[in-house]
């Protein structure tokens, strides 16, 4: 009995640390010409009511500080800066959005968009984030299954 449950345990690590492999690092994110990225951060597709949180909430995304969405009206103090993200997946294929939430700067170069997922290159940073995302691999696939949510 003790022998299966250890195989059992066993079995739950080894998967569990399989997947953990299989998220990409920052530094090796790899960018096509236009700032698209093809393969996925972590290998596990997005949850979309995730990403929705975390685009509305205030201190992860915060996407909402600068983009318009009307699936989020009931949301105040939607931003002007960005584009209105409504039809967003109708207009860019999942590996340029994908691109644009990892460092946007390499699709728009002139962008005040944040790389949710960059730990090099950035100019003030405080001490305490520093060498740190300001999204996980995971709420990346998460907010890009939710963008992809958004068809006109």
């Amino acid at each position: 009995m003790k022998r299966k449950a250890f195989l059992i345990i066993g079995a739950t690590v080894a998967i569990a640390t399989m997947a953990a492999a299989e998220v990409i690092a920052p530094g090796d994110v790899v960018f096509e010409d236009g700032g698209a990225v093809l393969q996925s951060l972590t290998g596990t597709p997005g949850d979309p009511v995730a990403g929705r949180d975390i685009f509305a909430n205030r201190k992860l995304g915060n996407c909402l500080a600068c983009h318009q969405n009307t699936d989020l009206n009931d949301q105040l103090f939607h931003g002007e800066v960005g584009p209105s993200l409504d039809g967003v997946a109708d207009r860019w294929e999942e590996a340029q959005l994908r691109g644009i939430l990892t460092n946007s700067k390499n699709t728009f170069e002139d962008t005040i968009m944040p790389a949710f997922y960059r730990t090099d290159g950035l100019s003030r940073v405080m001490e305490k984030f520093q060498g740190k995302t300001i999204l996980t691999a995971q709420q990346v696939e998460d907010v890009l299954a939710y963008l992809l949510t958004l068809k006109e």
